[in-house]
């Protein structure tokens, strides 16, 4: 199975139509067949990114990036 890579952007905005689509009574497997991604990665993404907006999205994922960078040197 070929795994597929998401944006911090494109994460924020699954996220919100899981939380969405929940609102309107779906469970949460359901919600996350439909986005086509597991019920794992829909709890460690809502860990990882709940509440945030895209802009915070986008500077957490670059700020990881240069973390990595300064401990490599």
């Amino acid at each position: 199975m070929a795994t597929k890579r998401f944006k911090a952007e494109q994460i924020v905005t699954l996220l919100r139509q899981i939380e969405v689509e929940l609102a309107n009574g779906k469970t949460t497997p359901q919600a996350c067949k439909e986005a086509e991604i597991t019920v794992q990665t829909y709890y460690r993404w809502r860990k990882e990114y709940g509440g945030l907006k895209l802009d915070q999205a986008k500077r957490l994922k670059e700020l990881e990036k240069e973390n990595a960078k300064l401990r490599r040197v």
